[in-house]
C-alpha cells in the first residue's frame, strides 16, 4: 500500500499505468482481498469491461456464469451452480450474522447496481456482507423506503451493463447477475424488508383491505373505521366501470366483490388496473388517476407512526403542515394526539392493516387477538419470493423498534407477534435457507422511549440476530459512548440478539450528525474491523468522509439520498459527492 496527500496525486498515480497493473495485480492473482491505492470514486469510474477483465482474472469461469443468460433470469433455478452459491450457504442456521462486518449501500449514491461491483473491489474481505438499501420502485417524494410497487426501481439499470451482455436488458436481471457477482466474490448480500408502503401504492390501491383507511374533509378527520374500507373498494370499482382494463381486451370481474375478493388474485387486478409489469409510466399515469378519484371523496390511508401511543392522529392545522402537490391535491401533515418526545408520523407512509380494530376503530385501538392473517400472508410470500428469486442472505428489518402493543411482549409470542419477524421464518422455512439472517433497524434506548417495554425482549421475540443500535450516534472516546459500548458488550454476553458496533449508516448521514464525526474516525474504523465476537456496520461514504467542521452542501451527505426532495432544505442538486478525506 501507499498513501498519497490528496485525491488528485491519487488520480495522477494511476495514470502511470505500469504502477496501476502492478496495483491491479496484487487483486487479480489474490495476492490481496482489494485492490490497494483505488479509491470509491476512481472505482466508479472504471469502464464495466475493464472490471469484468478484473474479476475473470481472480474468479475465472465463475463471473461468466454469474453474467449468463440462463443465471440471471428472473425465475429462480435450483441448484445453482457451486460457483454461485452463497458463502453462507452450508450454514446450519443465522448466527454467522452475529460476528459479521457489514457495508449498507444506497444504489442512488453509485448510480446503478452494476456500479456495487466496482465498489466492492476497494473493501477488504473482512467486510464480508453487503446491505443494500431498498430496491424497489418509490413512491412520495421518491423516498426509497416508501415503496409504490413490488417492481425493481428502474432507476438502477446500468446501460453500460446491457451494453456487454444485451441478455441483461432488464433491471431485474441485472440485480440478479450482481448478487451472484457479489457471492462469487465471498459477500452475503441482504435485502430491504419494508413494513409499510407508500400511502397509495399499487398494493394498497389494488388491496385496499390490507391497510387502513380514514376519511378527511379539510382539517378534520371525519372517519376512520372498518367499513371505510368498502366504500374505497367502491370508489376504486367505480374507476375501472368508467376507464375499462388498462391493458386492452383483458376482461372485468362482474362486480366489486367479485374483483375484490380472492377469486381475483394480484396480477389480475394489477392488470386491470394499472397494467403492464414494464410499462411504468403507464402504470404511474393510472395510480395517479385513481389517487385523484380518491382524494375527491377525502380518502387516505392511515400513515405509519413510531412511538408511544402509535395510534390516534389527527390533522396538523399549522401552516406549514400542508402540502400541494404538482396535480393542485392539497395534503396535511398529521400529528399524534397525544404525543410522547419519541412520537412521529410518516405522513407518506401507510402500514398494513395487520390486527382488527376494537370497537370498529373508534379509539384507534387495535384488537392483537386478531390478526387479519391473509395480511400477514401476503406481506410474507412476497419477501420470500424476492428471496427465491434473487438469493438474498440477509433481511434489514426497517422499523423494528416498532412494538405496538400497550402491554409489551405477551408472555405467549405467536406467529403473528411481528410482521418482520414473520418474514423471517417464513423465508427459513418455506425456501429451506436455515442461514437466513435478520439485522434489525432498532436502537436500544432506554425502557419505554420507542416502544412499549425493554426493546431487546422485542427482538429477541421477532427472532431478531443482530440490531443496530446507537453507537454512531455518540462521539468516540466520551463517557456516553463508553457507557454504551459497555452495556452492547453485556448485552452480547447474554441475550440471543448481538448490538452492532455501529459506525455511520446510509440514512443517518446528514448535517445534524457532523460532530460525531469530528474526531476518532481511525479509532472508529478500528474498533469496527477488529473487534471478534461483535458484529459491525458502516455505510458508503465513511471511508473518505469529510469532517465537516461546518455543514457542507447536500450532495456531500448519503442520507439525502434516500428521497428525492423537489424543495426545501433537502434538495439535492446532481449525484453524491465523495468526501476528499483521502488520508
Amino acid at each position: 500500500m501507499e498513501f498519497f496527500e490528496s485525491f488528485d496525486s491519487y488520480q495522477e498515480a494511476w495514470r502511470n499505468r505500469q504502477r496501476a497493473e502492478e496495483w491491479l495485480d496484487y487483486y487479480r492473482f489474490r495476492r490481496l482481498s482489494f485492490v490497494p491505492n483505488l479509491l470509491p470514486e476512481q472505482a466508479l469510474a472504471m469502464p464495466a469491461e475493464e472490471v469484468i477483465g478484473i474479476l475473470r482474472a481472480r474468479f475465472g469461469k465463475a463471473i461468466d456464469l454469474a453474467l449468463s443468460e440462463t443465471w440471471t433470469s428472473p425465475e429462480p433455478f435450483e441448484p445453482l451452480p457451486p460457483e454461485l452459491m452463497s458463502p453462507v450457504q452450508s450454514f446450519p442456521d443465522s448466527d454467522w450474522l452475529k460476528r459479521t462486518r457489514m457495508v449498507g449501500v444506497n444504489i442512488r449514491t453509485i448510480g446503478n447496481f452494476f456500479n456495487l461491483v466496482k465498489y466492492c473491489l476497494t473493501l477488504p474481505d473482512f467486510y464480508d456482507s453487503i446491505h443494500i438499501l431498498p430496491v424497489w420502485e418509490p413512491g412520495v417524494v421518491a423516498s426509497i423506503y416508501g415503496m409504490s410497487s413490488w417492481q425493481i426501481n428502474r432507476e438502477f439499470y446500468s446501460m453500460e451493463l446491457a451494453e456487454l451482455f444485451p441478455w441483461l436488458n432488464r433491471v431485474e436481471r441485472q440485480l440478479k447477475a450482481v448478487i451472484h457477482l457479489l457471492h462469487v466474490m465471498g459477500r452475503a448480500v441482504g435485502m430491504d424488508v419494508i413494513p409499510h408502503t407508500d400511502r397509495f401504492s399499487e398494493m394498497a390501491l389494488a388491496f385496499p383491505e390490507y391497510f387502513e383507511w380514514m376519511q378527511r374533509r379539510g382539517l378534520e378527520i371525519v372517519d376512520h373505521s372498518t367499513g371505510l374500507i368498502h366504500r374505497v373498494q367502491a370508489c376504486i370499482w367505480k374507476f375501472v366501470q368508467d376507464h375499462g382494463s388498462a391493458v386492452e381486451g383483458l376482461a372485468i370481474p362482474e362486480s366489486a366483490e367479485e374483483f375484490f375478493s380472492p377469486h381475483t388474485g394480484e396480477k389480475e387486478r394489477n392488470l386491470i388496473l394499472f397494467g403492464l409489469p414494464e410499462d411504468f409510466w403507464g402504470r404511474l399515469n393510472r395510480r395517479m388517476a385513481i389517487i385523484q378519484e380518491l382524494y375527491a371523496r377525502g380518502f387516505e390511508t392511515v400513515p405509519a407512526t413510531m412511538a408511544p401511543p402509535f395510534r390516534g392522529i389527527e390533522v396538523d392545522p399549522s401552516p406549514e403542515a400542508e402540502v400541494v402537490d404538482e396535480f393542485g391535491m392539497v395534503w396535511r401533515d398529521f400529528r399524534m394526539i397525544r404525543p410522547t418526545p419519541m412520537s412521529r408520523v410518516f405522513n407518506p407512509l401507510a402500514r398494513y392493516r395487520l390486527y382488527e380494530h376494537k370497537e370498529n376503530g373508534e379509539d384507534w385501538e387495535l384488537d392483537f387477538n386478531q390478526p387479519v392473517k391473509p395480511v400477514w400472508e401476503y406481506v410474507c410470500s412476497h419477501y420470500a419470493e424476492v428471496q427465491r428469486c434473487f438469493g438474498f442472505d440477509f433481511m434489514r428489518g426497517d422499523m423494528s423498534h416498532v412494538q405496538m402493543r400497550p402491554e409489551g411482549v405477551p408472555d405467549q409470542v405467536d406467529d403473528y407477534y411481528d410482521l418482520l419477524g414473520a418474514v423471517k421464518e417464513t423465508i427459513r422455512q418455506r425456501n429451506h435457507v436455515p442461514f437466513f439472517g435478520y439485522f434489525a433497524e432498532s436502537f436500544l434506548p432506554p425502557r419505554d422511549v420507542m416502544g412499549y417495554g425493554e426493546e431487546m425482549d422485542h427482538l429477541e421475540a421477532s427472532h431478531a440476530d443482530v440490531t443496530l443500535g446507537d453507537l454512531q450516534s455518540t462521539c468516540m472516546g466520551t463517557a456516553e459512548f463508553l457507557q454504551r459500548f459497555r452495556y452492547y458488550d453485556d448485552l452480547l454476553r447474554t441475550r440471543k440478539c448481538a448490538p452492532s458496533f455501529t459506525v455511520m449508516t446510509s440514512d443517518k448521514d446528514d448535517p445534524r450528525f457532523d460532530r460525531f464525526y469530528l474526531d476518532g474516525n481511525e479509532a472508529r474504523a478500528f474498533l469496527s474491523l477488529f473487534l471478534t465476537d461483535m458484529p459491525s456496520y458502516v455505510a458508503l461514504g465513511f471511508e473518505t468522509r469529510d469532517p465537516h467542521p461546518e455543514p457542507a452542501p447536500n450532495e456531500y451527505y448519503t442520507k439525502l439520498y434516500v428521497f428525492q426532495e423537489k424543495r426545501g432544505n433537502k434538495v439535492t442538486r446532481g449525484a453524491f459527492q465523495w468526501g476528499r478525506n483521502t488520508r
